[in-house]
């Protein structure tokens, strides 16, 4: 039950001087540890009650979770705690992932992006995550430190429901990377919310279009839909519906269609799951068309 009279419980603060050091802890520490990068949602949950822990295992500054690197070859790398309003500023980031940056802006406040993180959002595994569309579609994958050495995680398999992710014990995202966007790409993330700012997605749509000649209409559109299923969820059928047709107002509505039709909302306080269906149709009409406009311009 989550605590009526929230306040932050007593715990130890561990500060490991290496990934070797922190992961052993938290693989000796399972159920009572977690590692803190910039705590935006780990104090709530711990002041609230959802979380019972004992330590908290800063690895901040630990083997490149502070930096961002950008190579022309090889692609984008996000350490783990560097905070939203430095990726949604960073000059390699606008210019090459802009549809990051865009996403990173509308989480919260400009207050609270100088502390949460482009990992953080993506491992809290919530269904309504910002930035999680845009790591999808981009081609993101995790930079995962474990007891048995480093590793990869691909963002399609990653999420196993809300809050929950494939990450073990002892287990370490040091940070995100992404490989260059395909030539002429355009991308789009549109947020519904209560308000303008600051509040959770009652229904987000990422696209990412491009040219691609390879497939029947010469384009290919990556989709991601935020807060309409218990992951973020890729709709495949709408992509391949853009890949195989004519790219035109009635293509871009069946495709649109196809988004609603796979997308398996539930009733909250924010939006009945009826609401939200028919907000994936429209919204993902209007990011497509977007996207489509700006490719053709």
């Amino acid at each position: 039950m989550i605590n009526p009279h929230p306040g932050l419980p007593e715990l130890d603060y561990i500060k490991p001087a290496s990934l070797e050091e922190a992961s052993k802890f938290l693989a000796a520490h399972a159920g009572e540890a977690k590692p803190f990068m910039g705590g935006t949602d780990c104090f709530v949950r711990l002041r609230d009650g959802a979380w019972e822990l004992k330590y908290l295992v800063d690895v901040k500054g630990l083997d490149g979770t502070n930096t961002i690197t950008f190579d022309s070859q090889k692609g984008l790398i996000i350490g783990a705690a560097v905070p939203m309003n430095q990726v949604i500023s960073h000059p390699d980031i606008v210019k090459n992932y802009p549809l990051l940056s865009e996403a990173a802006r509308t989480v919260a406040s400009y207050q609270l992006r100088n502390r949460a993180t482009i990992v953080g959002n993506i491992c809290n595994a919530s269904p309504a995550g910002d930035t999680t569309g845009a790591c999808i579609v981009l081609g993101g994958v995790l930079n995962v430190f474990g007891p048995k050495g480093k590793r990869t995680e691909p963002l399609s398999s990653f999420f196993k429901g809300p809050g929950k992710t494939v990450l073990e014990a002892g287990d370490i995202v040091t940070s995100i990377s992404f490989p260059l966007p395909p030539n002429g790409a355009v991308g789009r993330y549109i947020k519904l919310g209560r308000n303008m700012l600051s509040d959770l997605s009652i229904v987000g749509v990422t696209v990412l279009g491009y040219p691609d000649k390879t497939t029947k209409s010469g384009y290919r559109f990556k989709i991601a839909l935020a807060s309409v299923a218990p992951t973020p969820l890729v709709p495949t059928q709408a992509e391949e519906l853009l890949a195989e047709k004519a790219i035109s107002e009635e293509t871009i509505m069946e495709a649109a269609q196809a988004a609603m039709d796979a997308a398996t909302p539930i009733d909250d306080v924010r939006g009945s799951a009826r609401y939200r269906k028919y907000m994936v149709r429209n919204l993902t009409r209007q990011a497509l068309t977007d996207v489509w406009k700006k490719l053709t311009e």
